[in-house]
């Protein structure tokens, strides 16, 4: 995949991980090396995977979540498309009529640097990443101070979500 690069500079990129379908913590761990296998990137760290219910359609499977840190050297749009391709090649298919339903994978751009994005279907930070714990508690374990653009400091968002709904880290079979 030939991407425009964001320059010389490398930019910290968070994403956030999810499946609760074919072998989802299997799903999660394949999609974080792919992430590190990206053009231009390098993958820095990844949080522990945990299990959650799903968000409002409970009849389905729960998630198996997690979140990577990024460093790239892709534009924000590059980044995104590099996502849908790793999604795809895990047997991601979309259809906007299941759009909360089950999925073999979900990658979602969470932060970008210190940089908001405001284009047809990238939205940097991710609309949802301060209302939902299976992204926030993840981002947190491995990026604590991270200050979210327009949103605020990881450590102060995370303490609002808190209480919201179970979620287990997946015991390492490794």
């Amino acid at each position: 995949m030939a991407a425009p690069p964001a320059g010389n500079r490398w930019i910290p990129a968070y994403i956030g991980i999810g499946s609760n379908l074919d072998d989802p913590v299997g799903q999660v761990r394949r999609a974080i090396v792919a992430l590190g296998a990206l053009p231009g990137t390098r993958l820095v760290v990844a949080s522990r995977l945990y299990r959650n219910p799903p968000l409002d359609h409970s009849d389905q499977p729960e998630f198996v979540n997690a979140v990577a840190g990024l460093l790239t050297r892709l534009e924000a749009p590059a980044l995104l498309a590099g996502l849908l391709a790793i999604e795809t090649s895990q047997g991601r298919r979309r259809d906007p009529a299941t759009h909360w339903g089950p999925r073999t994978l979900d990658l979602d751009l969470l932060a970008y640097g210190e940089r908001t994005v405001a284009e047809p279907g990238l939205m940097v930070p991710h609309p949802g990443v301060a209302r939902r714990n299976f992204v926030l508690l993840p981002l947190h374990e491995i990026a604590p101070g991270l200050w979210l653009p327009g949103l605020g400091p990881v450590a102060a968002l995370v303490r609002g979500v808190a209480g919201h709904g179970p979620l287990y880290p997946v015991a390492d079979r490794s």
